[in-house]
């Protein structure tokens, strides 16, 4: 049977990663229940296990569609580069939804909240500690990532894996900081409205920066094993959108929440 196609679209093969997909995001989030209600944490590391597992292989099928078996033509590729837009558009709008909540109860604080913001009793981060850091780290790191991004389309292998290797260490950075933070923090997630804007949209938040940071770890490692090239590199564009986009949330939320809002 012939494998010639006449046309530049690639028809995936079957696949078991979208169910394998679906059967561990389930398994995590009916973990993540059982362990706040039990906390028992078995099913839900049970469920990470399923979808790290699937993630790997997925991923590995990727890279080999478009880097050994050519299935990545450009007709392929301008329609990845639309859904990758089209997903960062959507999780502006997820985000959003947490700027519009804390706007709305802070703009105009409720007689619960005291008439005032932050709500009384509520002792805000100093916006010039760790969070001014953290906007100086992530900064540095978009910096590190157009490096490693010019770098590449100028074929320089060396400089795109510095590039590359300091952003993965900034995100990381990054992470620990926030988490100290969060350890540190005088309030919590339960206290008034305050606390729960806050966490959660700096928690959803550093949750983007772990999944950057991860897929700029992939794209090293497929650097390091040649995967791109100076005209072929879309999965390291991509990683490059999500994290300026990382960026770009990040001074929203040093700006409003920690700054003005605190």
């Amino acid at each position: 049977m012939s494998t010639h196609s006449n046309h530049p679209f690639h028809l995936v093969d079957y696949s078991p990663w979208p169910l394998t997909g679906a059967i561990g995001a389930m398994t995590t989030v009916s973990g993540l229940v059982k362990w706040f209600h039990q906390y028992d944490l078995s099913l839900f590391l049970l469920g990470t296990f399923i979808t790290t597992l699937t993630m790997y292989q997925w991923w590995r099928d990727i890279s080999r569609e478009g880097t050994f078996q050519g299935l990545h033509t450009m007709s392929v590729s301008k329609g990845l580069r639309w859904g990758m837009i089209l997903f960062i558009v959507s999780e502006v709008f997820f985000f959003i939804s947490f700027f519009w909540a804390f706007f709305h109860s802070s703009l105009s604080p409720a007689v619960e909240l005291g008439a005032m913001w932050p709500p009384a009793g509520i002792i805000p981060f100093n916006p010039f500690q760790i969070p001014l850091l953290n906007t100086a780290i992530l900064l540095s790191s978009g910096v590190t990532v157009t490096w490693a991004h010019h770098s590449l389309m100028e074929g320089n292998h060396s400089q795109t894996t510095q590039g590359l290797f300091f952003t993965v260490l900034l995100g990381i950075y990054f992470s620990i900081l926030q988490a100290y933070e969060y350890i540190e923090a005088p309030f919590t997630i339960a206290d008034a409205v305050y606390g729960s804007t806050f966490f959660m949209a700096t928690g959803f938040h550093g949750f983007h920066v772990l999944i950057g940071t991860t897929f700029l770890l992939i794209c090293l490692i497929r650097h390091l094993n040649n995967h791109f090239s100076s005209t072929h590199h879309f999965g390291f564009e991509a990683a490059a959108w999500y994290w300026h986009f990382v960026d770009i949330v990040w001074l929203f939320l040093y700006v409003t929440i920690y700054w003005w809002g605190g």
